[in-house]
């Protein structure tokens, strides 16, 4: 892939520059120091990726990503020091459009370092380069399990863009004790559990990091927090499971919204929000099959129209609306 670095330092942006050298794949395109020269440069010289600091002069790399999204779309992975230190500011990014974020300081070290990096922008390379047709929606729902503690599940897949999007509807809706909210975000594992305090912060709702066995709750929000697939049990328990192995969204909302399809057997709603490529559009068509709501959110107020495009395409979305309008329509 062609890589612009947008970054300040000389230090961190030689880093980053030998350590994709090193790697032998990829190619720098150009290296801004500010986020208006980014800006500038993924309008004249479009890259496949850009390697994006938040703390520049000028623009800062949210606005930065935010303007690049808007004026020259591409894929964006921030790289900037201490992000767990900058919580907010790094969920505005990612609401802003940027696909992932990493540590600068992983960054300045030897092999290691340099391989973890290059593994996040191979993965970022088959998201942005993921086939345009249609994944199979699987086969009909399975037999429903047994009854669950709580009488709704409302699902929520998103991708990027989503963590702002996810606090926009959590400060409009907050779940019933009857009622069961799930999210599977596309993130570092490394950032969930921030995610799912952050998330809480912004909305004022217990929000938790799922572990591998905890039961389904009503009341609160659940958030998936690893990079392997959640999958709800026959016993309406989360399970994580690494396969398929081969999947390139992780976690899958796919396989999260297959198994909500095949194994809950009360009302629930799936929801497809903001996100780069297709994850999400069948598992959502598989939970419309099996006769739930399905909502997928509208282009205008999506980051990236490329999930919920796929759920219209498909004819997964029942209701197609704005972030601000989808808590109106949970009740």
């Amino acid at each position: 892939m062609r890589i612009g670095i947008a970054n300040d330092s000389p230090t961190a942006s030689e880093a980053l520059r030998r350590a994709l050298a090193a790697g032998g794949e990829h190619q720098v395109a150009w290296l801004a120091r500010t986020g208006a020269d980014a800006v500038r440069l993924c309008k004249d010289l479009p890259p496949d990726l850009v390697l994006m600091d938040l703390a520049m002069p000028v623009l800062d790399g949210v606005e930065a990503t935010r303007r690049i999204m808007r004026e020259a779309p591409c894929a964006i992975l921030i790289v900037t020091a201490a992000p767990q230190d900058n919580v907010g500011q790094v969920f505005r990014a990612l609401g802003a459009g940027a696909l992932d974020v990493t540590a600068t300081p992983v960054l300045l070290g030897h092999g290691g370092d340099n391989a973890a990096l290059l593994a996040k922008i191979r993965t970022l390379g088959k998201l942005i380069n993921a086939p345009a047709t249609p994944p199979h929606a699987g086969p009909a729902p399975a037999a429903q399990a047994a009854s669950a503690p709580v009488a709704r599940m409302v699902a929520i897949g998103s991708s990027t863009g989503g963590p702002v999007a996810l606090a926009r509807l959590l400060a409009r809706w907050r779940p019933p004790a009857d009622t069961a909210a799930v999210v599977v975000q596309h993130i570092d594992p490394a950032f969930a559990v921030q995610l799912a305090r952050w998330l809480g912060e912004q909305s004022g709702i217990t929000v938790r990091a799922i572990a591998n066995g905890d039961a389904v709750e009503g009341g609160i929000v659940q958030v998936a927090a690893s990079d392997d697939h959640l999958r709800l049990t026959p016993g309406h328990r989360f399970a994580y499971d690494a396969h398929p192995r081969d999947e390139v969204y992780r976690p899958s909302i796919d396989v999260f919204f297959h198994s909500v399809a095949r194994l809950w057997n009360k009302n629930a709603t799936g929801i497809l929000l903001t996100g780069m490529g297709r994850d999400g559009a069948a598992g959502l068509l598989a939970m419309r099959k099996a006769g739930q709501a399905t909502i997928a959110q509208d282009e205008a107020s999506s980051a990236v129209y490329g999930m919920p495009r796929a759920a219209a395409e498909l004819g997964a979305a029942e209701k197609i609306l704005p972030i601000d309008n989808i808590a109106a329509s949970l009740g």
